[in-house]
């Protein structure tokens, strides 16, 4: 599957395969397909089960060798199938040519996947292609809406059409004429870089611009969607009710018969009935009426007295209860304490298996020893070890005490820094010098108009304080902050980020010929200082913080 394309009619006969294994299919025997198989395969935070389809699957993997071409040129796969194929070219234009191979032709069919993941992430903006390229994040991998009576005419126009050479910041007055509003808007959250880095293709299906086969499967799905115009399996089930399905600390039986319910397929008699099977319809418990869902979890005598004597029949009250799926839903939702989830969860499973038992095993049970059965049922989950805990993360290459420092001198200047964001509008920073006794030097705000992304801030902040401290000839600087993702980032020297890849590779690049600049994490208290900087800078948008007096200002705070 890694290697080249399988026909479609096998990667159906595939699909059949693992779909009669779910449902428990023997040779002589076949079960009832209560969800299709296309409905199985979508996210289990869209109503399914998670399901690979192969024929995607295997797309997504073949995408990965077209990667693997596309960033390791010089490897002998991406040299040899240069040297027949696209010898003058690019893999990303490459045709079939006369009487390809198949392993080629599979490549190609990566590729068309591929391509459609890719983004450009801005360096210098001389190689990328203003129209037809797709490196505006925010446009989700669309390209951008523009003006073509005002564009100039002929040639092909470049990003760096709209850059300001050297200043790290795009040309205003060409944006607004060029393209519409919300284009604008979104490529100004781009940040620019002041020194010439070049510009760079990366994924842009992972916030680290790596291919991985997961985030393409996930690719082709998603566009698979949008041809087809799926839907949820279950329209009042959003995204946040999937999830604390998923991740409630119950065992996983009971999160497979939680989704069981809410796509109404758990096989009551009236469910079966539905489905053309002949049974008998009234409750096999009570034998009162029709056993619905409603019925059975809610209205039928045994269901109602487990309720009342386990304690949790008050929850409910005040719901709606003519439709059991949706009364479920409304009354997890109230609920915040693991334990209280579990335990409304044990109550229905212990009515299922008990209604179960009278069914398949002609069992009659007392209703004393079915609460006994779920006291202790529920204290068995109780103490099994379901929760995995906190996971602890030990950087590669440092102690465990945290990232390595560079050992400091007396004499260094202490450069704080931070950030401060206003939602779906700017955000700014502050940048505060102090001497080797940890006495205000000199203050500084900044103000980043229409990026409002805590990270990228960060670092655009950070970018500017190690500008200032070098235009101010200072070569011995130790720059303090809380963003200890960003500077493990800069300290294990890693510019792998889909959001500020091209930013992280200038600081780097700053580093290595500042070695006297070093960054080290300081915990938010010890950062107040800048914080209250970069707060003030905030608040004096939009009229500009270029001619405020920081220091002072700070001054009379502390």
């Amino acid at each position: 599957m890694s290697c080249f394309k399988l026909p479609l009619s096998l990667c159906r006969l595939l699909d059949r395969h693992v779909a009669r294994f779910w449902w428990g299919d023997a040779d002589d025997h076949f079960r009832i397909r209560w969800v299709s198989w296309r409905n199985l395969c979508r996210s289990k935070h869209d109503g399914g089960l998670g399901f690979r389809r192969f024929e995607q699957f295997n797309q997504a993997l073949l995408a990965k060798i077209g990667w693997r071409i596309l960033m390791e040129p010089q490897s002998l796969l991406a040299q040899v199938y240069k040297g027949k194929y696209f010898p003058n070219g690019s893999f990303l234009e490459a045709s079939a040519r006369s009487r390809p191979s198949w392993g080629w032709q599979s490549i190609l069919f990566g590729r068309e996947l591929l391509a459609q993941g890719l983004r450009w992430q801005i360096g210098n903006g001389q190689t990328v292609a203003l129209l037809d390229s797709n490196w505006i994040p925010k446009l989700q991998m669309e390209p951008p809406c523009y003006n073509p009576r005002i564009l100039p005419e002929g040639g092909k126009l470049l990003v760096a059409e709209v850059m300001r050479p050297g200043e790290g910041c795009w040309d205003d007055l060409k944006l607004c004429q060029w393209f519409d509003p919300p284009t604008c808007q979104a490529i100004k959250t781009i940040p620019l870089l002041r020194q010439d880095v070049l510009d760079k293709l990366i994924w842009h299906g992972t916030a680290d611009g790596v291919f991985t086969v997961k985030s393409a499967y996930h690719l082709a799905v998603d566009r698979d969607k949008r041809k087809g115009g799926w839907r949820s399996t279950v329209g009042w089930m959003g995204k946040e009710d999937w999830v604390r399905v998923w991740n409630a600390n119950i065992p996983p039986k009971l999160k497979v018969f939680l989704w069981q319910i809410f796509n109404r397929i758990l096989p009551t008699t009236e469910a079966l009935i539905d489905k053309h099977v002949l049974v008998q319809p009234r409750c096999p418990v009570c034998w009162a009426c029709t056993e619905s869902m409603e019925h059975l979890f809610l209205d039928c005598p045994v269901a109602r007295a487990l309720w009342d004597y386990s304690g949790l029949g008050y929850l409910g009250e005040g719901l709606p209860r003519h439709t059991f799926p949706m009364f479920l839903k409304r009354l997890l939702a109230l609920i915040h304490q693991p334990s209280l989830f579990m335990a409304v969860v044990a109550v229905l499973w212990r009515i299922w298996r008990s209604r179960n038992w009278v069914v398949f095993e002609g069992k009659q049970f007392g209703f004393p020893a079915l609460l006994r059965q779920f006291h202790q049922q529920y204290e068995e989950w109780v103490r099994l070890p379901l929760d995995k805990g906190p996971l602890v993360v030990t950087q590669m290459g440092a102690p465990a005490g945290g990232p390595h420092l560079h050992p400091t001198g007396e004499d260094s200047v202490i450069c704080m820094w931070d950030s401060a964001v206003r939602q779906g509008s700017h955000s700014a920073g502050g940048v505060v010098l102090l001497t080797p006794t940890r006495e205000v030097w000199m203050a500084k705000g900044f103000q980043f108009p229409c990026i409002d992304d805590p990270m990228v801030v960060e670092l655009l902040v950070l970018r500017e304080a190690m500008w200032w401290c070098l235009e101010a000839g200072l070569s011995g600087v130790r720059f303090e902050g809380d963003a200890k993702v960003l500077i493990d980032k800069i300290n294990q020297k890693d510019a792998r980020d889909d959001r500020v890849g091209a930013v992280l590779e200038e600081l780097l690049q700053i580093c290595s010929s500042s070695p006297g600049f070093r960054v080290r994490f300081v915990g938010r208290r010890s950062n107040r200082v800048a914080h209250l900087v970069a707060c003030k800078a905030l608040s004096l948008y939009p009229t500009g913080s270029r001619f405020f007096d920081f220091q002072a200002w700070l001054n009379s705070r502390l």
